[in-house]
């Protein structure tokens, strides 16, 4: 089947050139799009074949996040932690691992099928989440990989190994990495954090991303609590722990936030292959620190659970940086795009050029190949997503999703919600 497009104002996501066109946009998880000068007659069309007409929107191609944590999305009104939080780790302690020790298969579905829903309507359609259920670990990544799939999300996922829980535990989610990328699923190898992984969790994974090739996804030197446990118990900083056991190794391989890293840490990351991921308004909501990242070229952008929309995450990563940095409006948009060279190391798995956007943007001036990323910054909002293709297909009409029934999947995840906050009340 073929989608096309007609009365379109394409702009390519790569060279910013605006182009008034057709698309011819092909299905498929390694589908392509070609520019085209008319459509088809409808006698020379395939059947099944479909045509939109984009009436002068434009079009451009759709996004992704390289951070999640899908889990979030019942804890909008949740009620307040048993004590208020002081610093970082009593945020983890008292607020999210509260969470995710009370979750179970139906709140992890009702979350990502939320999550996805949400991400959709904003033109995400690839996420790569990080996951964590310690007490309902088993078939945990199956599931999530289904309700976005439901949503018309791709995705690569992976569970949170920690020891903060007990060896039991983390030798359940090991299991659960190699059982989900055994099935051929692609994904990655996660762990919360140095300060809740011991040595012998951490030269396991490390493994374990080596057999199924791939990369470890990691929280790194969120806080400076993980590099004063580092420093305390192992005698080094962080970035030379995860070196020193091969976590530095894969260019698969993602490293969240790293905000407390030294000149000599920012050296041993940046010279390797891996990539890092800037999460902002998480890091400003925790109060653990901003920092710049002119020091590594493979950085993409995140919402570390924060919501579901890149547009808000670049947004701020530019107010941000703007301070840290000085960065440049086409080194945001650089690093929001980002994610698809990252995921492009993965044959296959869904975020090709047919995965496109048609903004209803309403700008009051124009828009050229110049200025382009003066109208990213400042104009552009997931509100002129109007419809959405992931994988050639449209998941997306008119801010409305295609594949599932909106209000039902709402109102699953307020009866999760639901469950998931008198489980937090009970203690």
């Amino acid at each position: 089947m073929t989608l096309y497009l007609k009365n379109a104002r394409y702009i390519d996501a790569e060279t910013l050139k605006v182009s008034s066109t057709s698309i011819a946009v092909e299905e498929g998880a390694k589908g392509g799009i070609s520019l085209i000068d008319s459509i088809p007659a409808a006698g020379d069309r395939n059947e099944g074949d479909q045509v939109i007409d984009c009436k002068g929107r434009f079009v451009t191609r759709s996004f992704g996040c390289g951070h999640h944590h899908i889990y979030s999305a019942l804890c909008r009104g949740m009620p307040a932690p048993p004590k208020i939080p002081n610093n970082f780790p009593e945020v983890l302690e008292y607020v999210w691992w509260r969470v995710d020790k009370r979750l179970d298969k139906d709140m992890i579905e009702a979350s990502a099928l939320a999550a996805g829903l949400q991400m959709a309507r904003r033109g995400v359609t690839f996420c790569i989440d990080h996951h964590a259920s310690p007490f309902a670990i088993e078939g945990s990544l199956e599931t999530v990989a289904r309700a976005f799939e439901r949503t018309g999300i791709g995705h690569l996922l992976c569970h949170e190994s920690s020891n903060r829980d007990g060896d039991e535990i983390a030798e359940k989610s090991l299991a659960e990495h190699d059982a989900y990328l055994s099935s051929g699923r692609p994904g990655l190898i996660g762990m919360h954090a140095s300060f809740t992984v011991n040595d012998d969790l951490l030269e396991r994974s490390v493994a374990l991303a080596r057999k199924h090739d791939t990369g470890v996804h990691i929280h790194v030197a969120e806080d400076m609590a993980d590099q004063v446990h580092c420093e305390k118990t192992y005698g080094k900083r962080v970035a030379q722990r995860l070196q020193e056991f091969g976590a530095l190794e894969s260019s698969k391989t993602i490293l969240g936030h790293c905000v407390h890293f030294t000149d000599e840490e920012r050296s041993i990351v940046g010279q390797s292959p891996v990539w890092v991921v800037s999460n902002v308004e998480s890091n400003q909501n925790n109060n653990v620190g901003l920092t710049g990242y002119e020091w590594i070229n493979n950085i993409m952008l995140g919402t570390d659970g924060m919501h579901n929309d890149m547009i808000r995450s670049a947004k701020a990563h530019h107010l941000v940086c703007t301070g840290t940095e000085g960065i440049g409006y086409d080194e945001v948009y650089r690093r929001f795009r980002n994610v698809h060279k990252y995921l492009a190391q993965f044959d296959g798995v869904g975020d090709g050029l047919n995965n496109l956007v048609v903004l209803d943007y309403d700008s009051p001036t124009e828009i050229t190949d110049e200025n382009f990323l003066g109208h990213f910054i400042f104009g552009l909002e997931s509100a002129h997503v109007n419809t959405v293709i992931a994988q050639g297909r449209v998941i997306i009409a008119d801010r409305r999703s295609t594949l599932v029934d909106e209000e039902e999947i709402f109102a699953y995840a307020r009866e999760q919600g639901v469950r998931l906050w008198k489980k937090l009340a009970e203690g």
